[in-house]
């Protein structure tokens, strides 16, 4: 299934499905649906999308099936898939024996009670660096906010503020999380060497916003007596999957690992018996079933997209804009970004976007790794601040309409500095080693193998 010219219409069921997301979510949100970009599954987009692709696209109808069957099977896409699984047995796993909840705990009876905010932040960066889901982390955790907002008389704005902030790092540095994963896969980059390059940037970010917090959030806040209690064993899975990961080992074998630490954790403590851990598991693998789906389905997808010139197309249209290193990482920043920003849906976005940014890196010899970097920390920021993104939604929900997202916005500093400083590294890579870098444009690089080799 091959097109002889490669023309706007290739990529025409690709913006079907990406208008028809767009436009259900828009719509949706104006007449008051609380879901909003949430109700209509993703999946469901990209099946019409792949309608169109069958109509519209030449060959025969065995050609086009192939190209879609071949997309869905793809050893990235499929690899991506079995990670979703196993991340969330993992997370569904420790939650049940109460990890989130004793890692919450054990942050709020260390942090002196006049740092409620900072403190905030460096929780909520903790807890989704370790379960990998911003969401979960903001319905965790807001509550709490909203309960010492009542009790400090902090501003909850800010508080919810700081909490999303924390959620924002942690998504983009758990090794679990569902975008990371993703992106890693379509880059074809080790996860590891990308938290690596992506610390060097987002700690940064973390050191100026805990010292803003710090002098704008201290408000002399009385103790606060009525924490809960706390388990340093429960919280140890949490711990020995960020460790282990950071060691190199495969990522199977670490959550592996941890699914069933967690899990002997929770026999032992009686939070359930064998059958409950195995129910468990079964209720994380099902938790993943709609992005596990849909991943398959945009693979299959962007396959019939490539094959039809759709991707070159797009590629020659973004080559006019480029004209060098520094606006090739504009674009793995604006890409990503334009299409979060229509979308509300980072996963989505960096499954879409990853293998044309993919092809951009290697053509303009950039670091993969600084690519995932880049576009990893745009979708993160972007997620929370999009005053229509779930996770502010999430946030504001839990006030009763007492805060809004807008009103939430001016005090996401964590975001601000991130994106800042990534778009500062554009031009001063501080962030990369210098025997990473390409400094001769006309010599080919081969970023799989340099990867591989360090």
């Amino acid at each position: 299934m091959k097109n002889k010219k490669s023309t706007w219409t290739s990529i025409l069921p690709f913006l079907i499905f990406v208008g028809l997301y767009l436009f259900v979510g828009i719509f949706l949100t104006a007449i008051g649906n609380k879901k909003g970009f949430y109700a209509m599954p993703a999946s469901i987009s990209v099946i019409v999308g792949i309608i169109f692709a069958f109509l519209i696209y030449r060959g025969t109808i065995d050609e086009k099936f192939n190209s879609l069957i071949a997309g869905c099977g793809d050893n990235n896409i499929i690899i991506m898939c079995l990670i979703f699984l196993l991340a969330g047995a993992f997370g569904s796993v420790t939650e049940k024996i109460g990890g989130v909840e004793s890692t919450v705990n054990l942050g709020l009876r260390l942090i002196p009670s006049q740092f409620i905010v900072p403190g905030m932040f460096l929780i909520a960066c903790f807890v989704c660096l370790a379960i990998g889901t911003s969401m979960g982390t903001i319905a965790t955790i807001g509550p709490i906010c909203i309960t010492l907002a009542a009790k400090t008389g902090i501003n909850p704005a800010l508080l919810l503020g700081a909490l999303l902030g924390g959620a924002m790092f942690g998504n983009n540095m758990s090794i679990i999380a569902d975008t990371g994963i993703a992106i890693t896969r379509i880059l074809d980059i080790p996860i590891k060497e990308k938290f690596k390059l992506n610390l060097r940037t987002t700690g940064l970010a973390v050191i100026g916003t805990v010292i803003l917090y710090f002098f704008f959030g201290n408000t002399g806040a009385t103790t606060i007596t009525d924490i809960g209690g706390y388990n340093l064993i429960k919280i140890l899975p949490y711990i020995a999957v960020l460790v282990v990961s950071l060691m190199g080992v495969n990522v199977f074998v670490v959550l592996t690992m941890g699914i069933i630490l967690a899990g002997g954790i929770g026999i032992y403590y009686g939070s359930f018996d064998i059958l409950g851990f195995t129910g468990s598991i079964q209720t994380g693998f099902l938790n993943m079933f709609d992005v596990l789906i849909f991943s398959l389905l945009i693979g299959g997808l962007a396959a019939m997209v490539k094959d039809a010139g759709g991707i070159e197309w797009l590629n020659q249209k973004l080559r006019k804009i480029i004209v060098g290193q520094k606006s090739a990482k504009f674009v793995a920043m604006l890409l990503p970004g334009a299409v979060d920003a229509s979308l509300a849906n980072d996963t989505v976005t960096c499954v879409v976007t990853g293998p044309i940014i993919k092809e951009i890196s290697d053509d303009y010899h950039i670091d993969r790794r600084k690519s995932g970097s880049l576009m990893h920390t745009t979708v993160c920021v972007l997620q929370s601040i999009l005053p229509y993104g779930a996770q502010i939604l999430l946030a504001t929900s839990l006030t009763g309409g007492k805060v809004s997202p807008i009103a939430i916005i001016p005090y996401l500093w964590y975001g601000f500095l991130a994106l800042g400083i990534s778009i500062l590294t554009i031009f001063i890579p501080f962030d990369e080693r210098k025997k990473d870098r390409v400094k001769d444009p006309a010599v080919k690089s081969d970023v799989k193998t340099e990867l591989q080799a360090n």
